[in-house]
């Protein structure tokens, strides 16, 4: 079982919120920065341009920054906590960010070109941006209020009044709506549309622009942090769950199979026993029949390497090739002259002396001799046809004389 088939059984997780904040609540300023800074860096100088350049101490206000890798100026932007009422900040706590509308259109990777003016609406203002280099932060933000029952003109006008503000102007961009959030953004990601227009932030991005009190957001993101190691682990559990669940049936299912699998055993148990009795049977009437012991072939064969002063006392075969023989001798020098004619018989396989004991001047040992299968193999004997037997001669008929009539 996968992670992704059980969150197929999780609830579905709440719509996710961004807060964007009016251009009006906030004054803008660009700031130098110290060439080769850090991102931390520039948060730190960041937050000391701020604090130099607020009336307020920097606990009552709610502020962020934006700065490009290589830029040589940061933008910074504040908003007095006290102009925001409770309703304003009721939602901060759910929201993922907070951010001014104007930086949604700050995109990372697509800097405008030197003296580019971008102009961006509002529901209640005209705002505008100008960039004076190629380092991808504004260096001037302009910010035109209107009225909530503005026209088509008095917005025209806005726009005019912004682009008055800026020095030389060599391109002008207009947003065509108003920048909102895409709640179908991938998890991790932000992706604001205005008309045509796209920009997209990670994490990473937006954590700098977010004008949130920064201790909360920093505790925030620790427990955001947490709660992806708890939720992990959740879901490390539930698939550990599954898996000892799976092996679990199985285990139970292969109990079902081993005692299905005993029981045809014992029920062919007779059947199979009657086989292997039977095939025992067959196997012996045909050693029996084909296979005969020849114990006096054996001695025969024996008795040819046997010196005169051996005398065979008593014999007994081990199965079809083995001759065991007790013996005695006078000269004790006869029993090794008998095993190496033995073993050099081309019948025999091997021959052992066992158990050589000496007594009285006469010497007794166990002679065991195995011969090779085609040992005493049978020859075929051509047949004879059986001779003719002579049929007796037969006597020549007796002539009879007649006597001659005496005239």
């Amino acid at each position: 079982m996968s992670l992704s088939s059980l969150k197929r059984f999780l609830p579905k997780p709440p719509p996710r919120q961004v807060v964007l904040l009016s251009d009006t609540l906030f004054f803008t300023r660009a700031v130098p920065v110290t060439e080769g800074a850090t991102a931390a860096e520039v948060a730190a100088q960041a937050e000391l341009a701020v604090e130099s350049l607020s009336p307020f101490p920097v606990a009552q206000l709610y502020y962020g920054h934006h700065w490009l890798p290589g830029s040589a100026h940061a933008l910074v932007y504040a908003a007095y906590r006290k102009r925001l009422t409770a309703d304003d900040v009721a939602m901060w706590p759910e929201a993922e960010v907070v951010l001014p509308i104007f930086v949604t259109v700050l995109r990372k990777g697509e800097t405008p070109a030197p003296a580019t003016a971008v102009i961006v609406p509002g529901a209640g203002s005209v705002t505008g941006l100008y960039f004076a280099d190629a380092g991808g932060v504004p260096t001037v933000v302009r910010v035109e209020p209107l009225i909530a029952e503005a026209t088509d003109a008095d917005r025209a006008a806005a726009r005019d009044t912004v682009l008055a503000a800026f020095p030389e102007k060599l391109k002008v961009i207009d947003v065509e709506a108003e920048p909102v959030f895409d709640l179908a953004s991938p998890q991790g990601e932000f992706v604001f549309r205005a008309g045509v227009m796209e920009t997209s932030f990670d994490a990473a991005d937006v954590a700098p622009l977010d004008v949130r009190d920064k201790g909360e957001l920093a505790a925030r993101r620790r427990a955001q942090a947490r709660d992806v190691i708890l939720w992990r682990s959740f879901l490390g559990c539930a698939a550990a769950i599954g898996v000892a669940i799976l092996l679990e049936f199985t285990l139970v299912g292969t109990a079902i199979w081993q005692k299905q699998r005993l029981a045809l055993e014992a029920t062919q148990k007779p059947v199979v026993e009657a086989v292997m009795t039977s095939q025992t049977l067959a196997t012996q009437i045909d050693e029996l029949s084909t296979k005969r012991l020849r114990p006096l072939e054996m001695l025969a064969l024996v008795n040819t390497a046997r010196p005169r002063t051996i005398q065979f006392m008593r014999l007994v075969t081990n199965g079809l090739q083995m001759l065991e023989v007790e013996a005695q001798t006078s000269s004790s020098g006869d029993i090794d002259v008998l095993r190496s004619a033995l073993n050099k018989l081309p019948g025999c396989e091997k021959a052992e002396v066992l158990d050589p004991r000496s007594r009285d001047g006469v010497s007794t040992f166990k002679l065991v001799v195995t011969f090779k299968p085609d040992a005493f193999k049978e020859v075929p004997v051509p047949a004879v046809a059986p001779e003719a037997t002579p049929e007796p001669a037969t006597a020549p008929a007796a002539t009879e004389t007649k006597p001659e009539e005496q005239t």
